[in-house]
């Protein structure tokens, strides 16, 4: 049955895995890539940046300088008595990665559900979506100690493998402070480096707290090689605080106050927040890489519509 196309299907500090599982529907709307007309059932909907020899036979034409010597058709030589070569076309197959935080301080929300919820909704869309265009589709999920990579095969058994990864993950959670940390952005990247293949689009979905220098470099040397979209995962109260008293907060061990009625702390905490995403820009803007901002409080999948709509990407 069809979902509403304006329902938002992240709800609470926890994602349902049913609810992954009807994102297939809303991901029919969505085209991740600019369709072109390919002859193959097997091949992708579009040429990838990969630069290196095409493996799709297109032609045979007269040979020219500086053309490859090892692509001289020589029966056709033979043939005619004139050197001619073949031409191949780039792969048109570019697989998928979705590269999920499900971390600690990605449990927090004060709309609608938690940042940890709403990366499993976009991630479970974006898979889906991938799946539709006939393309391979794999992820890496992780979380405070631990993560788990899927290598990317074009079969809906794979989509399932990770929307119960991002189902596993998520529910692991229990507080948005970790008791200890051993994995953090930079290190998830350098390990994507080495899994994901030259030419592959990457999701990077994280609300991005510690996308530091270092791992600004892991994304430059990334960049060179696959399509970026970083999807930062963000809550309005992360951006401004307002409140008519004093709020008790706790991270599950420890409680104190935040004096959010006073407009100088309002101020300060809305100054900080300001200059760390300006800092995430700047950074995005440096490395050539686009960041897609999806909050709590919006409506996600019309987000993606906005972005991925197959209307606007015709």
């Amino acid at each position: 049955m069809n979902q509403p196309a304006s329902e938002n299907l992240a709800r609470g500090p926890y994602c349902d895995l049913q609810a992954l599982l009807r994102e297939r529907f809303t991901a029919r709307e969505l085209n991740l890539f600019a369709r072109k007309t390919v002859q193959s059932v097997q091949s992708g909907r579009f040429r990838t940046r990969f630069r290196g020899r095409g493996v799709d036979f297109e032609e045979v034409r007269l040979y020219q300088a500086g053309d490859d010597i090892r692509s001289i058709d020589w029966r056709v030589t033979a043939r005619t008595q004139v050197p001619h070569t073949k031409l191949y076309s780039e792969e048109r197959e570019r697989p998928v990665y979705i590269l999920c935080d499900q971390r600690a301080p990605m449990f927090f929300g004060s709309v609608n559900c938690f940042k940890s919820t709403l990366a499993c909704h976009i991630g479970a869309q974006l898979s889906w979506a991938a799946l539709n265009s006939g393309d391979r589709i794999g992820s890496v999920i992780f979380g405070d100690n631990h993560f788990r990579d899927i290598r990317p095969k074009r079969s809906k058994h794979t989509v399932l493998q990770t929307l119960q990864l991002l189902h596993a993950f998520n529910h692991e959670l229990t507080a948005p402070q970790a008791s200890q940390q051993k994995l953090d952005l930079t290190q998830m990247l350098k390990d994507t480096r080495r899994i994901a293949s030259p030419g592959a689009a990457l999701f990077v979905l994280s609300d991005c707290h510690d996308l530091n220098d270092d791992a600004e470099k892991q994304l430059f040397h990334l960049a060179r090689h696959l399509d970026i979209t970083l999807i930062q995962i963000t809550d309005p109260l992360e951006h401004q605080l307002r409140a008519a008293a004093a709020l008790n907060i706790t991270d599950g061990k420890a409680k104190t106050q935040l004096p959010a009625h006073d407009r100088q702390f309002q101020k300060a905490y809305a100054q900080q927040a300001l200059a760390h995403q300006q800092a995430l820009e700047d950074r995005a803007k440096r490395l050539g890489l686009e960041i897609i901002s999806a909050s709590t409080a919006g409506n996600y999948s019309e987000l993606l519509r906005q972005r991925y709509g197959s209307r606007r990407r015709t």
